[in-house]
């Protein structure tokens, strides 16, 4: 019975393997570029991300302004104040035809240095291939079941090195191995000792996923109140309004993930002398500055421009650590603070989230951080080239040398399709699919045979 499961193991550990391997082989190198996305960026683009003129800073409305001069048939959707002194700020333009650029301003005296498309940046190029292998919605699918696949890698990877009898050599090289042996030696010992980083890697990387993440954690853990702030459930027009509900993906681009799904008030929330105009000039967005400085978000924040009444000035700040989130929402005529809200004030699966994402980009620790996402990059680089290796050592001439397994029972399928299904929904609908696909072969087998 031992034997036999061991077999069966293999067998998903050996498909599950075949199948992730190339999606894992990018999203590692991919993710390793993007740890060091500030860094790279730094090294290729010193004129576009350092300030010429030092550590002064004019209020926002300036720098958009000396952006729209420049740009002037174009929009200005947004506007990423420095961080840190001596950085430049980065502005938001859709231009009439072509792709969006994002546009370096020099915040002491608005003198425009440059300008970029994200994609084709070196970070920028890793960061939406990591995200969906440059092919929108349907790449994205495709990197969440590769990442469900892998944690059953993990798992099934666990169960084939588990010792059984000789546990002293568990987590040891044995350096008498030669050929195959060795490369498998190397799988093994690889695999052990960086499982837990690697499933910490998935688990942490799956809430951005647009089916496990969107459909089922984001919308979960706000209707538990364990989401996004509870304060925000209300706003967006409650169920009476004939007008969509808008989030701050909607308007900025992105979000921290605690905020993805949370309702924007409206811009004419509170009505009064100034309600529901619209107003973007460079006049209301030094208003929509001071109101942001007056709240202690004087720099370092990113503000999104609404582009119609209905929409607020929307600012977050994104530090390192999350526990320095900070969100707040401005009227759209940059006269009134409708929202701020913090970490503090996110639900428990939220500030999980949050901080398992700081921890994922590498962020968190600094550098520490950094250094130990590499290394778990590299070993899942080296687990695919040293899998790949014993797989093509010992396949046969013209065959794919699956290892052979014992059928199984039903009631074991159906626990293991369940279990997929409940915690990594695309996985099981992907197993649904094999199973029904097998099952037709079969059945066409055996029609011919007869």
């Amino acid at each position: 019975m031992a034997r036999n499961g061991y077999a069966t193991v293999w067998r998903w550990h050996f498909y599950a393997g075949l199948f992730t391997a190339p999606f894992l082989l990018i999203l590692a190198i991919t993710g390793a570029l993007y740890l060091f996305n500030d860094e790279l960026n730094d090294l290729i683009y010193p004129q576009l991300r350092f300030a010429p003129s030092g550590d002064a800073v004019l209020p926002a409305g300036d720098l958009v302004a000396a952006v729209r001069e420049a740009y002037p048939r174009d929009t200005v959707t947004r506007i990423d104040m420095p961080v840190n002194p001596g950085r430049t700020a980065m502005v938001f333009v859709t231009p009439e035809q072509g792709e969006p650029l994002r546009v370096f301003v020099d915040p002491g005296d608005g003198t425009i240095l440059g300008d970029v498309i994200y994609a084709r940046t070196l970070a920028g190029f890793a960061d939406v291939m990591h995200g969906s292998l440059l092919l929108g919605r349907g790449g994205d699918a495709l990197v969440e079941l590769a990442a469900s696949w892998a944690l059953v890698l993990v798992i099934t990877g666990l169960y084939l090195w588990w010792p059984r009898g000789r546990r002293s050599r568990a987590f040891r090289f044995d350096r008498r191995t030669r050929g195959r042996k060795r490369w498998r030696e190397i799988h093994r010992l690889v695999g052990v000792y960086t499982a837990v980083m690697i499933v910490f890697l998935i688990i942490t990387g799956l809430p951005w996923a647009s089916f496990w993440g969107d459909r089922v954690l984001s919308p979960v853990s706000n209707a538990l109140g364990l989401g996004y702030p509870p304060q925000l459930r209300h706003h967006g027009g409650g169920e009476a309004s004939a007008e969509p509900v808008k989030t701050m993906v909607d308007t900025l681009g992105d979000a921290p993930w605690a905020l993805q799904q949370a309702p924007l008030p409206h811009g004419h929330h509170h009505h009064g002398e100034h309600g529901g105009k619209l107003d973007t000039s460079a006049v209301a967005i030094n208003r929509v500055h001071d109101i942001l400085a007056g709240q202690g978000l004087p720099y370092g924040y990113r503000l999104s421009i609404p582009s119609d009444a209905g929409e607020p000035y929307s600012a977050y700040t994104y530090p390192d650590r999350p526990q320095g989130q900070r969100t707040l929402h401005v009227d759209s005529g940059g006269h009134r603070l409708l929202v701020n809200v913090g970490f503090d004030d996110y639900g428990a699966i939220a500030k999980a989230v949050e901080l398992g994402v700081a921890l994922h980009m590498g962020n968190y620790f600094g550098r520490a951080n950094q250094i130990v996402m590499l290394l778990t990059c590299v070993a899942i680089v080296a687990l695919v080239i040293t899998g790949v290796v014993m797989w093509w050592r010992r396949r046969p001439a013209g065959g794919l040398g699956a290892p052979d397994s014992p059928p199984i029972r039903k009631r074991y399928w159906l626990a293991i399709t369940l279990t997929l299904l409940a915690l990594l929904p695309l996985a099981g609908l992907s197993l649904l699919l094999v199973l029904a696909l097998e099952k037709g072969m079969m059945a066409r087998r055996r029609s011919v045979a007869g």
